[in-house]
């Protein structure tokens, strides 16, 4: 398993497509926080808060995660070499958590370049280090629960198409759904008695929750399941293959 994890890594980024993918996400958060004038903008608000950065991310992920994870899958099976893969001495699972954890390592990589970020608002603060250390670390984990999420999202999109640009699309699309798409249907009138409920089942009401530094047990048993969903059902449609 642990040989799978190092061969997808190490595959990533054997490519330009990888270090495309990383260079591109930092660059727009950069663009966005420190240069171009806006709600994003850290030096426009005048406040030492990475909130902006926080604010921006899942939008931004959207993209990245797809396009990283698109391949995990998509890219076997378009070679023919995913019958290879599924003779080895590996279970179905076991395959699918190592291409689960080496999409997220690269996510986590990528995200691991935002703490220059942290660093020059600590910098910057008025007085230096004037900053709140609690928000912004749960921010950071709200973060990675965000990219756990989207990695599995991506990572059964793969699974079912042999197209990896089909894969990124379909994985976009989950995404923008789950993050955003519960909390737009409640809106809806048909669904006023159960407005709470339905957008308790959407990202963006939990992720805000652990981005204001509480991390309440309820919002990691929904990151955990739903990663735990996306799993399984990308471990069905391998084994599917036997039926």
């Amino acid at each position: 398993m642990f040989a799978l994890l190092k061969k997808e890594i190490s595959g990533f980024f054997s490519t330009i497509t990888g270090y495309l993918a990383i260079v591109v996400y930092l660059l727009m958060n950069s663009l966005f926080v420190f240069v171009f004038q806006g709600d994003y903008n850290i030096l426009d608000g005048g406040y030492a808060d990475l909130r902006p950065l926080f604010m921006l991310s899942p939008w931004v992920f959207m993209f990245l995660v797809p396009a990283i994870t698109m391949r995990l899958f998509a890219e076997e099976k378009r070679t023919g070499t995913i019958e290879l893969l599924l003779t080895r001495p590996l279970t179905e699972l076991q395959i699918v958590l190592a291409k689960y954890f080496a999409g997220l390592l690269i996510v986590l990589f990528s995200l691991l370049f935002t703490l220059i970020y942290f660093y020059s608002i600590i910098r910057l603060g008025d007085p230096v280090g004037n900053i709140d250390l609690g928000g912004t670390w749960g921010s950071y984990i709200g973060l990675f629960f965000l990219a756990a999420i989207y990695v599995a999202i991506g990572l059964f999109s793969s699974s079912i198409t042999e197209n990896q640009i089909v894969a990124f699309i379909i994985g976009m699309m989950i995404c923008f759904f789950f993050y955003f798409g519960f909390e737009a249907m409640s809106t809806l009138g048909i669904f006023a008695k159960v407005q709470s409920s339905i957008v308790s089942f959407g990202i963006n009401e939990h992720y805000s929750s652990v981005s204001r530094g509480v991390v309440d047990t309820r919002d990691l048993i929904y990151f955990v399941s739903i990663i735990a969903v996306f799993i399984f059902f990308t471990k069905t449609v391998l084994e599917s293959r036997k039926w």
